[in-house]
């Protein structure tokens, strides 16, 4: 089985984006593939909480251009500041096995874009895990296990949120082009590099 493995940020506009679509050019060509998504948390990379209105700017140029349909019930208003509790849920999704792992990161990514949730209440998370039979797991567990795998992120070289590693090869951001001028977004599609990690995929 073909393993792709995407290291992003649960709070991450352009992962969310990027990893909906993925994983559903995935389910479409019915492909076996193993999506494990990784921590890359850039609070830590930028040294501070990612700034709502950053990330306000990135959501209005993507609905703008590539995802109309998206980020419907987002509260930037209370727009969490940590995203290590959501990567502890997802990595003991991924304890079951690769197919919760990924179905419990789409899921609590969609829950902060989509409805509004609060992905660092333990209570949110608990409610989230509940269908897919994963219990979210304690602070300090979810802080080391993040920790290995920005770590790993690292020695592999990641760039940002999303990079994508398959097969040898690595695409930072697939599918997307982005540019930011005077503090502005443009995204475009960039239909070469996602038809390349598709290929690379499905080969």
């Amino acid at each position: 089985m073909r393993v792709v493995e995407v290291f992003g940020d649960v709070a991450c506009p352009f992962t969310y984006v990027g990893l909906r679509r993925f994983a559903d050019a995935i389910q479409c060509h019915g492909a076996a593939v193993a999506v494990r998504v990784r921590a890359w948390p850039l609070e830590w990379v930028n040294g501070r909480p990612l700034d709502p209105d950053h990330v306000a700017r990135e959501i209005e140029a993507l609905q703008a251009s590539v995802a109309a349909g998206f980020f419907a019930g987002v509260d930037l208003a209370r727009f969490p500041r940590t995203s290590i509790p959501a990567f502890g849920l997802a990595s003991a999704a991924y304890g079951r096995d690769d197919a919760t792992g990924l179905a419990v990161s789409l899921r609590v990514r969609t829950a902060l874009f989509e409805e509004g949730a609060d992905v660092t209440d333990r209570g949110v998370l608990r409610d989230l895990g509940a269908p897919y039979g994963v219990e979210p797991v304690d602070d300090g567990t979810a802080a080391a296990r993040t920790r290995a795998d920005w770590e790993e992120g690292k020695r592999r070289g990641v760039v940002g949120s999303p990079h994508y590693f398959v097969g040898g090869h690595d695409w930072f951001c697939p599918g997307l082009r982005i540019e930011q001028k005077d503090g502005r977004f443009a995204v475009a599609v960039d239909a070469a590099a996602s038809d390349a990690l598709l290929a690379e995929v499905l080969q």
